[in-house]
């Protein structure tokens, strides 16, 4: 139940265009400040659009088949420790993918960590190649996701039909069950091609020239309005993914008896040779490369400040969208132009943070007294992250029941009462799962701090940074270990969810 005025206008709506506005703001400048930029369709250009679409597609590609498998495995197969195993194969999101694309590209090739601790000489992971393997790794547990989200709200029936007609288990599953969860694949992938395309750590440690990695350069040579320039050739393909998202429709099937497969032992195994390769690489090995860095370097050349750095710009960041969020979240409760405004703050999800980034940076040489301050790194992560603690807000809001609401007004309490009093401490609950989640990927964030950050303030993401810039690999351990750990959290966050909603399901 949202606050209004009257009867006609909700009291949120005021707030939640002003909002909404601001989250279109970069846009804008980016358009107006690309208009300098005479290089539009230039070979270099040309050259940045082929590696960038082929580093998304050559992603989703192999996304897709590692995902599919995995979410068939963990949705159907009776295995031991089953929810152990879900935990691991979606850790990868709980590690930030420059710090996978950093350890192995440490781990690998000529002099890497692997050849001077076992003597065996490995191949250099870099390039296109290497940048497609890294962002593979840690954004198929998306495809995973919601795939198996798909897979569970599934009936059996028509399986067991096709199995008692003669097909084998693994013909109903390509021919009965993938066709009705290609929906579930599709936004799977959606999501791993918008992650591809905002990503840069891992494009800038691969020497991948993406529009991510080039934008940064430019950036760094003084170049803003080709930096815009291409901010907006991005943002054009960026959108052309979201719409996409916007017509996968999710699973109308009406769940029934759940599928369960139990495989033999030598079915386990061949199991268990598919989950190793991906656990390896995605987290055992980064483990283990800091590990060892720790035990060389100590914590020689970190400074507590980092940490506190992240944290103090991350809370700030969660307190205001939080606040912000209130308003969005209940106008689109309240009606259809409430909705439409909640989209509009969507799009700064979408936003690449080196796009927002190189707008922000204009604005602030436009307005000095913002320029190189917290409050404008602050404000990057609220644009970018706001979506996560409107969509906390308004899932807690909507399940609230209106009747109390109701009940309040009956007994004399004016419609700001009824919120203050009823309204804003039930929905308590999505505020704090909204903030924390914005803090977490505030911590995680790399572009936009490296180019926003005060003069001298480092935090976990950007020392970390520096110290492969700088070739100190040992001293990335302790900020590289924090990030993780924080982005564990998150993780946590989403599997609660996860389990709530296979609860829902299956009733197990």
């Amino acid at each position: 139940m949202s606050l209004t005025l009257g009867r006609r206008w909700p009291a949120s709506y005021p707030l939640a265009l002003v909002i909404a506005l601001l989250a279109i703001v970069p846009v804008g400048v980016l358009v107006g400040l690309a208009s300098d930029s005479a290089e539009l369709f230039d070979a270099h250009n040309l050259r940045v659009l082929s590696n960038t679409l082929l580093l998304m597609v050559f992603t989703v590609l192999g996304s897709v088949a590692i995902g599919v498998p995995l979410a068939l495995i963990t949705a159907y197969a009776q295995l031991p420790w089953r929810r152990l195993w879900l935990i691991l194969l979606a850790a990868p999101l709980a590690i930030p993918s420059y710090i996978g694309a950093f350890t192995l590209y440490a781990a690998f090739g000529r002099g890497g960590e692997i050849q001077q601790l076992l003597g065996w000489p490995m191949p250099a992971v870099n390039g296109l190649p290497g940048a497609t393997l890294v962002m593979t790794l840690y954004s198929y547990p998306f495809v995973m996701l919601t795939t198996r989200a798909s897979l569970l709200s599934l009936d059996a029936s028509l399986v067991n039909a096709a199995r008692t007609l003669g097909m084998s288990i693994a013909a109903s599953l390509w021919r009965v069950v993938l066709p009705r969860v290609a929906t579930g694949i599709a936004a799977g992938a959606l999501l791993v091609a918008l992650y591809t395309l905002s990503d840069f750590g891992t494009p800038a440690i691969m020497r991948v020239d993406t529009f991510t990695r080039v934008i940064f350069v430019e950036y760094n040579a003084f170049g803003l309005s080709q930096a815009a320039m291409l901010s907006l050739q991005l943002l054009v393909i960026v959108g052309l993914v979201l719409f996409l998202e916007s017509r996968v429709r999710g699973n109308k099937e009406r769940p029934g008896r759940h599928l369960t497969l139990w495989p033999s032992r030598g079915q386990k195994l061949l199991m268990a040779l598919v989950f190793a390769p991906v656990l390896v690489l995605a987290i055992v090995l980064p483990l283990l490369v800091f590990g060892v860095w720790l035990w060389r370097e100590g914590t020689a050349g970190f400074d507590a400040s980092y940490a506190w750095n992240s944290a103090h710009a991350s809370f700030l960041a969660a307190l205001v969208a939080v606040v912000l969020a209130i308003p969005v979240a209940h106008a689109a409760i309240a009606g259809r132009a409430g909705r439409f405004m909640e989209r509009l703050t969507y799009f700064g999800f979408g936003v690449p943070g080196i796009v927002m980034g190189t707008a922000l940076v204009y604005v602030g040489l436009q307005l000095p007294f913002l320029y190189q301050t917290l409050g404008l790194l602050v404000l990057a992560y609220v644009l970018r992250f706001l979506p996560l603690a409107v969509g906390s807000v308004r899932s807690t809001a909507e399940g609230l029941d209106p009747s109390l609401v109701k009940a309040a007004r009956l007994l004399g309490a004016s419609p700001r009462e009824a919120f203050q009093r009823i309204t804003l401490p039930l929905t308590i609950r999505g505020m704090v799962a909204g903030a924390a989640l914005v803090f977490l990927e505030a911590m995680r964030e790399l572009p936009a701090t490296l180019m926003l950050g005060p003069t001298g303030f480092e935090t976990l993401a950007t020392y970390l940074w520096r110290m492969y810039e700088a070739g100190y690999f040992g001293r990335a351990a302790i900020p590289g270990l924090l990030l993780v750990l924080m982005s564990a959290l998150g993780l946590a966050l989403m599997l609660s969810g996860e389990r709530r909603a296979e609860f829902d399901v299956t009733g197990k």
